[in-house]
């Protein structure tokens, strides 16, 4: 079997790459994730792609340019529905290049993230598989949670702490700066 892996982000990469490894004959990665900002972010976790990939040899296309507008567009007025348009982008266009490069299915690292909709990501990709007439290949991989955190801090990999979409960003830093219940 020959799959293509949609990658958000490389410390997501190594516990699905190791499944991934060990049932198909060939895998091949892809990085399309218009949703990160700010760009140095983007840059950052290109760069640690980069350097992932090439340690393991794992062959990836990097999408081209920096689409920033066009995500902003489509989710701003979305609120908390805004990842449903950002999974279905991704998925897409990891589909149409498992299709075009003759792949007998696709997936995604995202299904590794405890933090992650899960349901939601699945349920996207299998209607886009339907669509393009392309398997999804579906594991759940956050069994691995562990094991790929403690390899990629062992690798010296850059991790971030959020998912990458300027949304995310403004909550993980309210939270973290909102003030104790019950304080003044």
């Amino acid at each position: 079997m020959k799959i293509l892996l949609h990658i958000c982000c490389a410390p997501c990469t190594i516990y699905p790459l190791g499944i991934l490894r060990k049932e198909a004959s060939q895998v091949k990665g892809v990085f399309f994730n218009p949703n990160i900002h700010p760009y140095l972010e983007y840059k950052r976790r290109l760069d640690t792609v980069r350097e992932y990939t090439a340690r393991e040899g794992l062959e990836v296309n990097l999408a081209e340019g920096y689409p920033i507008e066009d995500f902003l567009q489509k989710t701003a007025s979305l609120g908390k529905d805004r990842c449903s348009w950002c999974y279905e982008v991704r998925l897409r266009h990891t589909a149409e290049q498992a299709r075009k490069g003759l792949f007998d299915a696709f997936t995604t690292t995202l299904l590794y993230s405890r933090y992650q909709k899960h349901d939601l990501i699945r349920a996207t990709a299998e209607n886009i598989a339907r669509e393009f007439q392309i398997p999804f290949y579906y594991n759940d991989f956050r069994v691995g949670w562990e094991e790929g955190v403690r390899i990629s801090k062992e690798m010296g990999l850059y991790r971030q702490n959020y998912c990458g979409c300027i949304f995310s960003e403004k909550e993980r830093f309210l939270k973290a700066n909102a003030p104790a219940h019950g304080r003044s």
